[in-house]
């Protein structure tokens, strides 16, 4: 999909959109520069019942486990540089979400109920022993934050990366206006591609249609591009795209609920520099607030909430500081474990 046609949506939108992030020279050395070959064929394809399976990635040994939950519309591959730093300390697990990556499509809608379920019922079936250390990244930490609420006993500590801001229309009037117009557009733009999926026109040379797949990513071989062109060439795919931006549409449209909260359980919220650098200039200063305040209320749904500036970083922090993902998660761990008798 061609940024062009989103990039005025809410900030999860400008996180990794379809498919795997592109790195930038920010990243850890001891990570992988390279998106792995790993990525081109599923791991373990979980069955749910009802025919549908997700597909899990998991490495590393410990006695805590790391869930990894990815942004708005991406897939188990945006971890690929966290995932292995992990795996030092900890069982690290990743999955794409139904209708992503190797997952079977899931049904209609994709909205956050539907994505907690589908979690609770993979780690249920997978056999992974809770509980567990979440970590979500944009839209992820939404889901993180709706299952920790739905099955405390799960979730031992949590890691957010850049939540989204809420209620942006309260601090950015303009850019909520402005959104609101454009999305009818991107809409149009994304059933567009459905359809042309449907009829197995994709990909196509097609000036209109040629705007829904990426270029190839040069950060992947041409096995692992190929494997991506092919799924996202599917009406599947494309359905779950447009549920997951529509009901995406809803949730960032209201502010954190006044009544979530998490007790004690650790909570750290990463907070990237440059969510918005490239935010027209009238519209920063209010998406900056809307962000700030969201990310504060989050952090205060529990006793031991912390928030860290991540300075250097996109929205993709999970690309361009992976050490930073890995001390927070470190750290979340040990705030975890019970104290010594």
């Amino acid at each position: 999909m061609n940024r062009t046609y989103l990039k005025a949506g809410p900030a999860l939108l400008l996180a990794a959109m379809l498919g795997p992030a592109q790195a930038s020279g920010a990243s850890a050395t001891a990570a992988p520069q390279r998106l792995p070959d790993t990525y081109a064929q599923p791991a373990r394809r979980i069955d749910l019942g009802h025919g549908r399976q997700l597909n899990l990635r998991c490495s590393g040994r410990g006695p805590q486990t790391v869930m990894l939950e990815a942004g708005a519309i991406a897939d188990s591959s945006t971890w690929y540089k966290v995932q292995p730093l992990l795996a030092a300390h900890a069982r690290v697990c990743a999955y794409d979400r139904a209708g992503f990556g190797f997952s079977s499509e899931g049904p209609l809608p994709r909205d956050l109920d539907a994505d907690v379920a589908d979690l609770h019922a993979l780690i249920q079936h997978a056999g992974l022993t809770p509980p567990l250390v979440l970590v979500g990244h944009s839209l992820g930490s939404n889901i993180v934050r709706r299952y920790a609420s739905r099955y405390p006993a799960d979730v031992s500590a949590m890691v957010l990366l850049d939540p989204p801001a809420q209620d942006i229309g309260r601090f950015a009037p303009g850019w909520q206006k402005d959104e609101d117009t454009l999305s009818m557009q991107r809409f149009a733009f994304l059933r567009h591609c459905e359809a042309a999926a449907e009829k197995h026109e994709l990909p196509s040379h097609d000036p209109e249609l040629s705007h829904c797949l990426d270029e190839a990513d040069p950060l992947a071989s041409a096995r692992l591009n190929a494997v991506n062109l092919a799924h996202k060439s599917t009406p599947a795919f494309w359905r779950t795209v447009m549920s997951v931006l529509q009901d995406n549409a809803r949730v960032f449209r209201h502010p954190v609920p006044a009544n979530e909260t998490h007790g004690a359980t650790p909570l750290i919220v990463l907070s990237a520099a440059n969510t918005y650098a490239d935010a027209l200039p009238r519209d920063r200063k209010g998406l900056e607030e809307a962000r700030d305040h969201t990310q504060a209320q989050i952090v205060a749904t529990s006793s031991r909430g912390t928030l860290v500036h991540v300075p250097d970083t996109s929205h993709d922090i999970q690309i361009d500081q992976p050490e930073a993902v890995v001390r927070a998660v470190e750290q979340a761990m040990r705030m975890a474990q019970p104290p010594a008798a």
